[in-house]
């Protein structure tokens, strides 16, 4: 005769242990690779928009262009969608090596290629420069830049899957609470709130400089080992009612003023990671600083 526990025969279940995460069905897998097809979906969609909009200010339209931002708004909700995939795998228990490779196949059209063409065509191609024959200079410095930040980005998703790939010597712990180095879709986040806030091309050529200049530095920052706060560790099963209250409000204030709300936020996210390795330097040049010193200077 059984004992009434049929097929329940492992050792450790029998010990008492907790028994094997029951897999996810393989309908689950195609929900996070929805969300990742739309995030390519809205990279095209911006692409397609900045070209379109390049045609428009080319026929001689240099006021608002509505291409220009639906192409940031694109690039805005493809943030979004990637954050939802990610959450959603983690969520499910449907994380895996193909959708990893896919979101970052994803991630360099969305958040490298179509945001360095929206960089280029709003901030650089129109701009009337105030010494004649300079502003073909000023363009091939476009070319590069953008040609910088999206490899920047490229780089950064590479190192990305390497450090969380189990069998790398490099790999980090995951659900950390920092990033190293910033992540691409803030980039992208910070390129499309700037052209939201004013969908005119740019056209004054020191505004055109510093546009160039600040491209550069998001570019840098991604591929730099600079610490970025990250949202991973953020528990999404547990009752956090004042999380809830800071979420609801921050859809108001967006809903209410979004241009300056947004390029805000994106802003300050990218200052993130330079506020948090200035507070690094300082605390480590306070601990190597003698006892006695510091005493000292307490008395004086």
């Amino acid at each position: 005769m059984g004992d009434g526990v049929s097929g329940l025969q492992p050792q450790e279940y029998l010990l008492g242990s907790r028994p094997p995460k029951k897999q996810p069905r393989r309908a689950a897998y195609v929900l996070p690779t929805a969300f990742t097809s739309a995030n390519m979906l809205l990279g095209f969609v911006a692409l397609l928009q900045a070209f379109q909009g390049a045609l428009q200010a080319e026929a001689g339209d240099l006021g608002v262009n509505d291409h220009f931002t639906i192409a940031a708004k694109a690039i805005g909700f493809a943030v979004f969608f990637d954050g939802l995939d990610g959450w959603i795998a983690r969520l499910t228990n449907t994380a895996s090596d193909f959708g990893r490779e896919l979101d970052s196949l994803a991630d360099v059209i969305t958040f490298g290629i179509a945001p360095a063409a929206l960089a280029f065509v709003w901030g650089v191609l129109f701009v009337n420069s105030p010494i004649q024959g300079f502003g073909s200079h000023v363009t091939r410095a476009g070319y590069v830049v953008v040609f910088f930040y999206a490899l920047c980005g490229a780089v950064r998703l590479a190192r990305f899957n390497v450090q969380t790939n189990p069998a790398s010597k490099s790999s980090i712990r995951p659900g950390g609470k920092y990033f190293v180095g910033m992540p691409i879709p803030a980039g992208a986040a910070f390129i499309a709130a700037a052209v939201f806030m004013d969908g005119a091309p740019v056209s004054s050529f020191s505004f055109s400089v510093g546009w160039l200049i600040a491209v550069s530095i998001v570019g840098l920052l991604m591929v730099s080992t600079w610490r970025y706060p990250s949202f991973k560790q953020i528990s999404s099963s547990k009752p956090r009612s004042p999380l809830i209250v800071l979420i609801l409000g921050a859809i108001a204030i967006i809903w209410a003023w979004p241009q300056p709300v947004l390029l805000i936020l994106a802003s300050a996210y990218v200052l993130s990671g330079i506020a948090l390795r200035l507070g690094g330097l300082v605390r480590r040049q306070k601990r190597s600083r003698p006892p006695a010193q510091i005493q000292e200077q307490q008395v004086g």
